[in-house]
């Protein structure tokens, strides 16, 4: 598995090195290029290390490959703020990754070698590339299309402060389209085919999405601890017959 992700680093550094030849990338973009290269290796190889997968897997290889393209894409957005990035270039290459998001899964379950480890991976990359396309868009729509890149380490960071947010949540294919949306909405406004007032609402659009998502997710973690937590209360045969059921919703009134 040591290999898997220093061919995924060695990966990372050749598309750069293309990258520089092809677009005449700045040392900005090598720096961040590189730096996302080395952070992508060791923080993935201590997740390999504490969950000791048998093997690396197929799926968790699409995933380390979308990856070499995200690091890719965060270079040319880190560059941009020196020179314009060739747009076909940029759009391209985030768009294989967004296109690679579905086989990365399809393949897990194909397989059947789905972990939880490679669910993770997956998503802190989709993450990162959310992140990394409002902070492009943002130049040219304003810094508010940072609250979609930055929503989701927001709302980890408050999970720390309050654990109920680290509660396992349902599969929800709603909130899977909400995600898979961000990108192809950041990408669409980002590539500036369109007009401005077009590229504004599609932004407008990701952001409403994804405020709904986690609205709707942080409601339903914030009933399931008063639920759980006036299940303890009611650990004894509650007085008057009264079951715990009809306990939690008088408490959740």
């Amino acid at each position: 598995m040591r290999q898997e992700t220093a061919v995924g680093a060695g990966a990372q550094v050749l598309l750069l090195a293309l990258l520089g030849a092809a677009h005449g990338m700045g040392a900005v973009g090598w720096l961040t290029g590189l730096a996302f290269a080395f952070a992508t290796w060791a923080v993935l190889s201590r997740a390999l290390r504490r969950a000791r997968p048998p093997v690396f897997g197929p799926a968790n290889r699409v995933t380390l490959g979308r990856t070499v393209l995200v690091g890719a894409v965060t270079a040319l957005v880190a560059d941009s703020f020196r020179a314009a990035p060739s747009g076909s270039l940029l759009v391209g290459l985030t768009a294989v990754a967004l296109l690679l998001d579905g086989v990365d899964g399809h393949v897990a379950r194909r397989t059947g070698t789905a972990t939880e480890l490679g669910a993770r991976f997956d998503m802190e990359v989709d993450a990162f590339l959310i992140l990394v396309l409002s902070v492009y868009v943002s130049v040219r729509l304003g810094p508010w299309v940072l609250l979609i890149g930055a929503m989701r380490y927001v709302f980890v960071a408050a999970a720390r402060h309050w654990p109920w947010l680290s509660a396992p949540l349902p599969p929800s294919r709603a909130r899977k389209t909400v995600a898979a949306l961000q990108g192809v909405l950041l990408l669409a406004a980002g590539a500036e085919l369109l007009p401005h007032a077009a590229d504004l609402g599609l932004v407008l659009l990701a952001l409403t999405l994804l405020t709904w998502s986690f609205g709707r997710d942080v409601r339903g973690l914030w009933r399931g601890s008063r639920r759980r937590a006036a299940e303890e209360r009611c650990t004894v045969p509650c007085p008057s017959g009264h079951s715990a059921s009809a306990a939690v919703q008088v408490t959740l009134r």
